[in-house]
């Protein structure tokens, strides 16, 4: 029955968050643990489910011929090196402190999008500001290894305020999240133990729901319904976060 309910959970989740472009570990890992499952198994299972279900959808905008690569490789650079970096730091600097500034981040930008910005006339950047791409990848880095969650929560709503197309965030987001998902993931295999049996039944849930999810969005959703899905999506994860605080 746990194998069941797990493949369940993974897929409507990476289904839902998939249609933000974001990873649904953070979702995820706590639903693991109130299980029973151990958190130092339950994030790494988290890393490989958002790398894989994610990956899945990337794979699914490039052959659509989504994707902006140019636009996606400074925030997968600089994402890289700093989840690793995140991931050690995370025995020195105290999570308190660091959990309650990312809710304060996630309360601000999803109540700002989910209440400004609904234009259907709203324009939309083209340029490539590769400095300020490079530092969102570095920020989400440096949490996604700290926090044992992707990134997406700082990727997103970061482009959203450089007034990128919300659906081109997705898509970004969603290329992005697999890599820093995924250094993070090598690096706590290394200081700890996996359940292989548990991460491949979420993996392969993620992966289906997420693939769907991101056909969905491109087929059904309007850049304005897409902001308030991550609008929605970054003040559940706030939620989340603070009830983990408290």
């Amino acid at each position: 029955m746990m194998t069941v309910t797990i493949a369940i959970i993974s897929f409507i989740s990476a289904f839902v968050f998939a249609l933000g472009g974001v990873g649904a570990a953070i979702i995820l890992i706590p639903i693991l643990v109130s299980m029973g499952i151990p958190i130092n198994v339950a994030k790494p299972v988290g890393l490989f489910f958002n790398t894989i279900s994610l990956a899945g959808a990337s794979i699914h905008n490039i052959k659509n011929k989504r994707l902006d690569f140019y636009t996606g490789i400074p925030i997968i650079v600089s994402s890289f090196i700093f989840a690793i970096l995140g991931a050690y730091t995370s025995k020195f600097i105290p999570k308190e402190t660091i959990l309650f500034l990312f809710v304060l981040f996630l309360l601000f930008s999803g109540t700002m999008f989910l209440l400004k910005g609904n234009s259907k006339k709203e324009t939309y950047r083209t340029d490539r500001p590769y400095i300020l791409l490079f530092l969102i990848g570095a920020i989400s880095g440096l949490l996604s290894g700290m926090l044992g969650v992707g990134g997406g929560g700082i990727i997103s709503p970061l482009m959203l305020m450089l007034k990128y197309n919300p659906k081109k965030t997705a898509t970004i987001t969603a290329f992005v999240v697999p890599f820093s998902s995924f250094s993070g993931f090598l690096t706590y295999w290394a200081m700890g133990s996996i359940d292989w049996h548990i991460l491949l039944v979420a993996s392969i849930s993620g992966l289906l729901g997420a693939t769907l999810g991101t056909k969905f969005m491109h087929s059904h959703l309007e850049p304005r319904t897409i902001k308030k899905i991550l609008a929605i999506i970054l003040l559940l994860m706030a939620v989340k976060l603070l009830l983990k605080i408290l």
